[in-house]
């Protein structure tokens, strides 16, 4: 398939898409990139696209384009018309893009850039859970707060954030796919007009991940229909029905990841304990509050 914006003005211009919470006709979305000089641009970002442009995605004759080999394992697959969103259109102007975030669900994710070329910046997990430098999270991780745009993270932060431990930074350009595993934070920026499609799902490396997520996090569970009450029992049963060995070796991970967390959170509040919290006023005589 023709990716050019010539095609697909032509072949999809009336068909609407989303860009942030309004769907928009493509023709009229383009007419905004083009004159737009907002800091922060309006992103589209559409996870019906394969339905509204009737695409075939596989290998196959007529296949429109097709998951890298790489990563054509995903075991939410298991779960059939009852999975959360995978996939999505995206398409923004240049300074568009989508600010520190993990993607959902502790899903990992392939991104293709077919036209144009993307910044990434992004920070594996952290034992201590340490969000990137101007990222501020709640204790349960369910709200994320961050300057206003990118462009003001990129002045305030960025400096700081490429000196921090474990960051990864690059260019994605076009015709190059980049992975982000799940548990990452990354920030996403176009340095120029640019479209791309991304994926999201559940390798078997990270299937302890999902399944701690969907387990201890119901709340922020997302992209689930709304007659998915339980997507965890779900998705366990699913799982448990086609790939035994796989859930019973995510479970006994899950079982480890759980006691870990039990143990390191059991250190901190001993060594808080032990060491008391002292105060003063600068004379020297500080008091004790066990």
């Amino acid at each position: 398939m023709q990716w050019s914006t010539d095609y697909l003005l032509e072949a999809y211009g009336n068909t609407n898409f989303r860009a942030e919470s309004v769907d928009w006709p493509l023709k009229d979305y383009w007419d905004y990139m083009e004159v737009n000089q907002d800091e922060s641009p309006l992103y589209l970002f559409d996870h019906s696209f394969v339905e509204k442009m009737n695409l075939k995605v596989g290998n196959q004759d007529g296949g429109h384009y097709s998951i890298p080999e790489c990563f054509e394992e995903d075991l939410f697959d298991v779960l059939g018309n009852q999975r959360p969103a995978r996939r999505w259109l995206i398409i923004g102007p240049k300074r568009s893009g989508s600010t520190f975030h993990k993607d959902p669900n502790a899903t990992s994710a392939w991104n293709a850039v077919l036209r144009g070329c993307k910044y990434w910046i992004m920070f594996p997990p952290s034992q201590a859970s340490i969000p990137p430098p101007g990222v501020y999270v709640s204790e349960d991780q369910s709200e994320v707060t961050s300057p206003l745009s990118i462009a003001e993270w990129l002045l305030e932060f960025h400096a700081e954030a490429r000196q921090t431990p474990g960051c990864m930074e690059g260019i994605c350009k076009e015709g190059e796919v980049l992975h982000v595993p799940s548990g990452w934070w990354h920030l996403v920026v176009n340095l120029e007009p640019s479209i791309a499609i991304t994926q999201n799902f559940v390798p078997r490396a990270h299937l302890a991940n999902a399944l701690a997520f969907l387990k201890d996090k119901p709340e922020q569970v997302s992209g689930f229909k709304n007659d998915v009450t339980d997507p965890y029992a779900l998705f366990v049963n699913k799982l448990g029905q086609k790939h035994p060995d796989l859930l019973e070796e995510g479970l006994a991970k899950l079982e480890t990841l759980q006691a870990n967390k039990k143990r390191k959170w059991a250190e901190v509040v001993e060594a808080d304990e032990e060491r008391g919290f002292g105060f003063g006023f600068g004379d020297g005589d500080d008091e004790e509050v066990p």
